[in-house]
C-alpha cells in the first residue's frame, strides 16, 4: 500500500550523453501529478567534458527550481561499446553527484523494471511508456514532448512513486450487497 505523504517531489532522470531526459512528479497523499518534464540537450557540445559541465549546471538548476525530496535515475545497461558505456556512466554520475550535494536520496532502477512498472511489459517501446504515462497522469497530447527521453525521465519518477506501495481505493466494495449496506442513502 502506498504510504500517504503530505507532499513529496520526485525527480526522475533518464541519463544520456546526447539527450538527457527528466520528469518531476508531485505526490500529495497517494496521488501523483506531473509538474514538469523536459530534456537537457547536449548535442551542441563536441567535448565530453563540456557536456558533463552542462549536465551539472542544468541538473542543479532543475533541483533548485523544483526542490525534489528524492531522485530516481535509470541505471545504464551494459552495451557492446565500452567507451559509450563509460561516457554514459560519467553523465549519470554527475547527475547523482549534484543530487548528493543537496542531500537528496537516490534510487536507481533498471530500464526493464521501469518499463514493467509503467506498462506491465519490460520490453515496451518508448512510445508505449509515454502513452501509458499520459493516460495515468492525465496530461494532454499537446504536452507530449518531442523527445521520448523526457517521458523516460518521468517514467523513472513514476516507477519510484509506485515503490511507495500500491494505491488503495478510497471505497472498495465486494459486491452490490456490500455497496448497499455502506451507502443506504444512495439506494431507493
Amino acid at each position: 500500500m502506498i504510504q500517504p505523504v503530505i507532499e513529496k517531489i520526485i525527480l526522475g532522470i533518464d541519463p544520456g550523453t546526447t539527450i538527457m531526459g527528466y520528469g518531476v512528479l508531485r505526490v500529495k497523499g497517494t496521488k501523483p501529478e506531473m509538474i514538469a518534464m523536459g530534456i537537457i540537450d547536449l548535442r551542441k557540445f563536441g567535448n565530453h567534458y563540456l557536456k558533463l559541465r552542462h549536465i551539472h549546471e542544468r541538473v542543479l538548476s532543475i533541483i533548485e527550481s523544483y526542490l525534489p525530496d528524492e531522485l530516481a535515475i535509470e541505471a545504464p545497461f551494459f552495451g557492446k561499446n565500452v567507451q559509450s558505456m563509460l561516457k554514459l556512466g560519467r553523465a549519470q554520475g554527475v547527475a547523482m553527484a549534484v543530487a548528493l550535494s543537496r542531500d537528496i536520496p537516490i534510487t536507481e532502477y533498471a530500464p526493464l523494471k521501469i518499463k514493467m512498472a509503467i506498462t506491465g511489459n519490460g520490453q515496451a517501446s518508448k512510445e508505449q511508456v509515454a502513452d501509458m504515462l499520459q493516460r495515468m497522469l492525465h496530461f494532454s497530447k499537446d504536452d507530449m514532448p518531442t523527445f521520448m527521453d523526457a517521458t523516460d525521465g518521468l517514467a523513472a519518477a513514476y516507477c519510484h512513486f509506485l515503490q511507495m506501495g500500491r494505491p488503495t481505493m478510497e471505497k472498495g466494495y465486494s459486491g452490490w450487497k456490500d455497496f448497499i449496506s455502506k451507502n443506504p442513502d444512495r439506494v431507493k
